[in-house]
């Protein structure tokens, strides 16, 4: 079950984080990998890495935001093998409320996080209608749908992303594929070490279990377990899942009252 023997996908952002785990987890089931990532450094260490375990991985260099970069990666990539998966993992995060938030950051968090989804998606559709069909999985957050202090920004962007993955579903029904995308709430990825230690240097193990508490479960999610579900959503066993968003959250979202 859940094999991606004979897919290739695409997954931005795919050399770190929660991009990192889903691009091991699909390689490891079979697939053929291309992370689509800013940092092409990384990108092909990581791809070296998966190689070296017996993974078919690529790394291209691709900035979200920029259409023309976008657009010759994937056709460049679809011009050589069918695409049958497009994961949306690539994003930025922000800390302001309206006020406090400039109009540079909010500009950057739309190119990045909006328009790099719209960009992705737009390139690869063709490519998807050409072979019948397939997957786009789109991450989004629980900031889409929940409250969250000094996150005006962000969570714009998430909701514009669960907006985009239903009219995606709609409008692609009839051409086989679907789009469903996943709402985490806090994640233990080096983002949040990078961030304690630069907001509370010597606090850091504090500042951990307090994050970590805010999820009813009592603990952040591990980045292979959102992989985990990314597989699930983007193999043949999901066939009858379209339009859904998927929060994996601890519980935050239903039981954290």
């Amino acid at each position: 079950m859940f094999s991606l023997v004979n897919k290739t996908a695409l997954i931005t952002g795919g050399a770190s984080g929660i991009g990192l785990a889903i691009s091991q987890t699909f390689a490891k089931a079979g697939a053929t990998v291309h992370i689509l990532e800013l940092n092409i450094d990384q990108a092909q260490q990581v791809a070296n890495d998966l190689t070296a375990q017996g993974g078919k991985v690529f790394a291209h260099a691709v900035d979200v935001s920029k259409q023309a970069n976008v657009d010759e990666v994937i056709n460049g990539i679809g011009a050589h093998e069918p695409v049958h998966i497009l994961v949306n993992n690539a994003g930025i995060a922000h800390i302001g409320t309206a006020e406090t938030t400039s109009e540079a950051d909010f500009e950057r968090i739309f190119n990045v996080n909006i328009k790099g989804v719209y960009n992705c998606v737009h390139a690869v559709i063709p490519h998807l209608k050409a072979n019948g069909g397939g997957v786009i999985l789109n991450m989004a957050s629980i900031a889409a749908t929940v409250g969250l202090p000094d996150r005006f920004a962000y969570s714009m962007s998430k909701g514009a992303v669960v907006s985009m993955t239903l009219s995606i579903a709609k409008d692609y029904l009839k051409h086989n594929i679907r789009c469903n995308c996943i709402s985490p709430a806090r994640v233990h990825t080096p983002f949040v070490d990078g961030f304690l230690a630069r907001t509370y240097p010597g606090q850091e193990a504090e500042m951990f279990a307090k994050l970590a508490a805010t999820q009813p479960i009592g603990r952040m999610a591990k980045p292979e377990e959102v992989g985990a579900l990314a597989l699930y959503l983007c193999s043949d066993e999901a066939g009858f899942i379209t339009g859904c968003d998927y929060p994996i959250d601890g519980g935050f979202v239903r039981l954290n009252n």
